[in-house]
């Protein structure tokens, strides 16, 4: 048995094809979703999609949103996604140093905020690069 998995951002279609199983970064934590689920909707944190197909894992970096759960159909609406393979993992690591620079000299209460979010959606677009064996 399988899900139907949908993730959107406001631009694209990322991923619309059957799954096996996911992982999902939630705002209280990651949740494992399997056949059968009970419905459940919940908010999408900044971090890692792992998905299982073919009895491989893949990654995606999410950068936030919301995901709705129920009969088999999965469907997550994130700001931003980017599938792993996609990432280019010179340009991650290079976005996350400049981030991490941002944030030792962010001045003012704004400038911290958006300099700390900035350095999670740094940090997981590098985590998404290396997926789970």
């Amino acid at each position: 048995m399988t899900l139907n998995l949908s993730v959107l951002t406001p631009n694209r279609i990322v991923w619309d094809s059957e799954v096996e199983e996911i992982v999902l970064s939630t705002n209280s934590g990651q949740i494992g979703i399997l056949p059968n689920h009970a419905p459940i909707a919940t908010a999408v944190d900044i971090g890692i999609l792992r998905i299982r197909l073919n009895d491989q894992w893949l990654t995606m970096a999410l950068m936030g949103g919301f995901a709705r759960i129920g009969n088999n159909e999965i469907t997550v609406l994130v700001n931003d996604a980017e599938k792993g393979s996609d990432i280019d993992p010179q340009e991650a690591q290079q976005t996350l140093e400049l981030a991490e620079a941002n944030v030792k000299k962010a001045e003012g209460r704004r400038q911290k905020i958006e300099a700390n979010l900035a350095l999670r959606r740094a940090r997981t677009r590098v985590e998404a690069i290396n997926p789970i064996s």
